[in-house]
């Protein structure tokens, strides 16, 4: 959960116990530390902390087997008689200790990141109870960049002619069929084969780089270099070794350079019979003719490239203004949750393709904690952003109203059939992430149009 997300959910909470029932009236002592945290010292009278002793004498009354009496109606006097003053005192420091510290960070409106650090100072009988603690506070912008003063060059957009082609390939390749070769037939650079695959790297297997049926279409770029040109002319049943020097600048650092052995084994050969790429194509596509094929794709290759090029101008116009602005000490909490998100996001995308989290970052030549370092500078960046979005939100009064909010969710919740996932649209939670993400879209369409040039 980022730190955001918590924060509004401890907010809520924080809320709920402050409805609460229960009085008290702390005498508290703030102190800044360094790394933007705040010390709070709390020290709570006998009499502030009573009524919360004696709703955790009723708890342990509920709890305990009190001759004579039925579960939760043994008295205050009864149970500490039964327990002792010291257990009555443990049990009711949890809901003393949350409620103090809640009722002071909204009645200061201290911004705070994550779980407060609580030590205990003083628990005893007849005396005050006193404890400490600690939490990071929000980052605020020390100096925050003047917009005006920024500009961002807006990117042009185009579609080549061999774009399109490239993705009429696409769909011909979509409409080929496969037709199985017959015995004795060899591989021509027009055919698909099926092959088992064991990759070696001196005389040692990869690890990841055996496949029992790993299909490769001869007539399309294959990511290593040469390796297609070595299955041509074979016949299905046939082995074959051979070694390839990996390009230098591979994306897999450990095999760079490096000459890596293949053993192969051809088990399946398809000839390839594409369609024609003529007006009976273009109806089979459900279109007029070539030509409105050819426009309707360059219609969807230029919108992508126009989204592409929007969230490119506004990633590099967010890093501008973190990068012209100055910060208070940001806590590695943040920068720590940033990284956490960003390997998750790593993780999805991975799997997504069918690969194996961990293979693939042993395949890169790395660890986990290697991979952390690396995305730090690229978190602290994220960390930053959504700082000065926050504080231009706050400056400029971009708010989302009500009805906007309610639109977007009746929106969401309609993509959706179950009625569980309906429930979870309209929930506080998620209905607080998407009023942040709403303002956040103001905030950008607010900068775009100071910036973007």
């Amino acid at each position: 959960m980022s730190a955001g997300a918590r924060e509004r959910q401890d907010r809520e909470f924080y809320k709920g116990l402050k409805n609460t029932s229960l009085p008290v009236m702390p005498n508290v002592e703030k102190e800044l530390l360094e790394k933007n945290v705040i010390k709070l010292t709390f020290t709570i009278t006998q009499e502030e902390a009573q009524p919360y002793f004696e709703k955790a004498a009723e708890r342990i009354s509920q709890q305990t087997s009190i001759p004579g009496f039925r579960p939760g109606h043994a008295d205050y006097t009864v149970v500490k008689q039964r327990v002792g003053e010291m257990k009555i005192m443990e049990e009711a420091l949890e809901s003393l200790v949350r409620k103090s510290f809640v009722e002071t960070i909204l009645a200061e409106n201290i911004d705070t990141v994550g779980s407060p650090k609580v030590d205990v100072l003083k628990l005893a009988p007849g005396n005050d109870v006193v404890f400490t603690a600690e939490v990071t506070l929000m980052p605020k912008t020390k100096s925050l960049a003047d917009v005006k003063k920024l500009s961002v060059k807006a990117q042009t957009t185009k579609v080549e002619e061999k774009e399109i082609d490239l993705a009429l390939r696409d769909l011909q390749r979509m409409r080929t069929t496969e037709v199985r070769a017959t015995a004795e037939k060899t591989t021509s650079l027009k055919d698909k084969v099926v092959i088992a695959m064991n990759m070696k790297l001196d005389n040692v297997p990869l690890e990841g780089g055996q496949s029992p049926n790993h299909s490769v279409y001869l007539n399309e770029e294959y990511y290593i270099p040469g390796f297609k040109e070595k299955l041509e002319g074979m016949k299905e049943g046939e082995e074959k070794s051979f070694t390839i020097t990996f390009p230098k600048e591979h994306a897999q650092e450990f095999l760079a350079g490096k000459d890596v052995m293949f053993d192969i084994t051809l088990k399946e050969l398809y000839h390839l019979q594409p369609p024609e790429l003529d007006d009976a194509f273009a109806a089979m596509m459900g279109t007029k003719d070539m030509t409105t094929l050819r426009e309707i794709i360059g219609k969807n290759l230029l919108t992508e490239k126009e989204q592409e090029s929007k969230s490119k101008e506004e990633k590099e116009m967010l890093e501008l203004v973190a990068n012209k602005s100055q910060f208070e000490d940001i806590p590695d909490l943040l920068i720590n949750e940033e990284i956490n998100k960003m390997i998750l996001e790593l993780q999805r995308g991975v799997e997504a393709q069918g690969l194996e989290f961990d293979t693939y970052i042993k395949n890169l030549g790395k660890t986990l904690a290697q991979m952390k370092l690396d995305f730090t500078p690229q978190a602290l960046m994220r960390v930053k952003v959504a700082i000065v979005m926050r504080e231009i939100a706050k400056q400029e009064k971009i708010e989302v109203d009500e009805k906007e909010l309610d639109e977007e969710l009746d929106r969401i919740a309609d993509q959706y059939e179950e009625a569980k996932t309906k429930e979870q649209v309209y929930s506080p939670q998620y209905r607080d992430y998407m009023e942040q993400i709403l303002r956040n879209r103001k905030v950008i369409e607010y900068l775009r149009g100071i910036i973007i040039k």
